[in-house]
């Protein structure tokens, strides 16, 4: 049995597409394919369902995905604690952060507890949010910083991983305005005249809580889907050029808002309040990360993982 497969299987688990999956995990679906078999053929049971839209995990699936989620944390997390050892700096501290909060928020949070005297020897990695869970779940970084809602699934059992609130943010409704201010763009928009919509992908952490709103809104709105990106900062470029309406996290756009470039679309009951999470391991961090972790449980509350309701 070999590691990928493992691998292979909860990327599956979590796409439910054998082609997503082939290429989240650079290979053909003809490959990606005979490896699951492999694993399948390994374990003595089908795992998955094939003959549901999307494919679904059969009763051996299910019994066998805590078992796989856990056997390949520890293996990984042991690969990282062997990889320590040997690290040249002992004292480093590794984030994981979203696109956007890497630009946004990360270097003022980390000047603001380096001015309270907190010296720290940091390394970011910016990632998409599906690759920052799965860095903190390899054990690639101490730390995971993602955009958090009680809708946004995490993926992170919480037996396993906790968190704390370290910021909070929204998410705004934004669009250009014409010559004399007026959005172009306004929501709830009309059957007739449906808004153009800069929408998120399925997998994006903001866009599963934007979407669960448009889904749950009392009133009706409609949106015309005519654009998607994992990443708010191509909306918001689209959306400064007129090409329609995103909900955008309000701590990058504050210059827009405040020159006109990009005005709200909508009044406060379109505004979708999230948190700033930091996630980590329960398991034993270095030193250096643990005193941070201290550090940040004396200035905030200790938080629990989001899980969906």
């Amino acid at each position: 049995m070999e590691s990928r497969w493992l691998e292979d299987f909860l990327s599956l688990v979590d796409t439910r597409n054998f082609s997503r999956s082939a290429e989240g995990r650079y290979t053909t679906q003809p490959a990606f394919s005979r490896r699951i078999r492999s694993l399948e053929d390994w374990v003595g049971a089908k795992l998955f369902d094939r003959t549901t839209q999307p494919i679904s995990l059969t009763p051996s699936g299910e019994r066998f995905r805590p078992v796989a989620e856990e056997v390949l944390r520890r293996l990984l997390q042991g690969r990282e604690d062997a990889r320590r050892v040997n690290e040249t700096s002992a004292n480093l501290i590794r984030f994981a952060a979203t696109h956007s909060l890497s630009l946004t928020f990360f270097p003022a949070w980390i000047r603001s507890l380096e001015s309270r005297g907190h010296a720290l020897n940091i390394r970011l990695d910016s990632h998409q949010f599906a690759d920052c869970i799965q860095s903190l779940v390899k054990g690639e970084c101490h730390f995971a910083i993602s955009h958090a809602h009680p809708q946004i699934e995490m993926n992170l059992p919480p037996m396993h991983f906790t968190s704390k609130m370290v910021g909070t943010d929204r998410l705004l409704p934004v669009t250009l305005p014409d010559s004399a201010g007026v959005p172009i763009d306004c929501l709830p928009g009309t059957e007739d005249e449906p808004l153009h919509y800069l929408a998120y992908t399925e997998t994006s952490a903001i866009g599963q809580a934007v979407e669960h709103m448009i889904n749950h809104v009392e009133e009706p709105v409609y949106l015309k889907r005519v654009f998607v990106s994992q990443l708010a900062a191509v909306l918001k470029t689209l959306s400064r050029e007129g090409k329609g309406m995103a909900w955008l996290p309000e701590s990058g756009i504050r210059e827009e808002l405040a020159t006109g470039g990009l005005v709200l679309a909508g009044d406060e009951k379109w505004f979708l309040p999230v948190e700033i999470r930091m996630f980590r391991s329960r398991d034993p961090l270095p030193p250096m990360a643990e005193e941070l972790w201290s550090v940040l449980e004396g200035e905030s509350e200790h938080g629990t993982p989001y899980q969906r309701h």
